[in-house]
């Protein structure tokens, strides 16, 4: 009869929280590194030949400096947020957004993207645009789960100069009409 098969024992990284092998893929690898002279060796031999324990010794220190009890009044650089693998998070341009979508081939919907980036209550928003084109107006949540406003018919016209005027805290620079996929200034 054959040996029961033993479970893989996998070691995990003190630092970042994944296996050790894939540290070097994680969003905090420099930390990492310490950790994985310290504990793991036989994974990177390659730390050990280039640091020769002086590196890992400044590492280690800048880290211990840097504890969570200091309450100096220094004051803490801006924290990047980090998507999951790593990823930095841009900021959102403060542009407006406007599309005009075909439906059934004769009704059209105007949508409009990007007005809460500059102080504008979208609610409002949706009640002045549908009752200045005397049309129905709605927020809704687009496919990037942001809320943008859907306004019935073809109002791409008279759209910028009711934003400008109504909201003078939007300038005609920052308004964008996608065409045929590409966006285009309205100015």
């Amino acid at each position: 009869m054959a040996e029961k098969p033993q479970p893989v024992q996998v070691l995990y990284c003190g630092v970042c929280g994944l296996p050790a092998e894939y540290c070097e893929f994680g969003p905090d690898f420099e930390k990492c590194k310490p950790w994985l002279i310290q504990n793991a060796p036989d994974l990177y031999p390659e730390f050990l030949k280039e640091s020769n324990g002086t590196e890992t010794d400044k590492v280690s220190h800048k880290l211990q400096s840097t504890s969570i009890s200091e309450g100096s009044s220094t004051s803490k650089p801006e924290e990047v947020k980090r998507l999951p693998g790593g990823k930095i998070k841009k900021k959102d341009k403060q542009e407006i957004i406007i599309e005009k979508v075909t439906r059934n081939k004769r009704k059209s919907i105007t949508t409009i993207k990007g007005l809460e980036l500059f102080g504008v209550k979208l609610s409002d928003a949706s009640k002045k645009l549908g009752k200045k084109f005397a049309t129905g107006a709605s927020l809704v949540k687009g496919p990037t789960e942001k809320e943008q406003i859907d306004v019935q018919g073809d109002i791409a016209y008279d759209i910028v100069e009711f934003i400008t005027k109504t909201w003078p805290d939007v300038p005609e620079s920052a308004i964008f009409f996608i065409e045929d996929g590409k966006k285009v200034p309205a100015a």
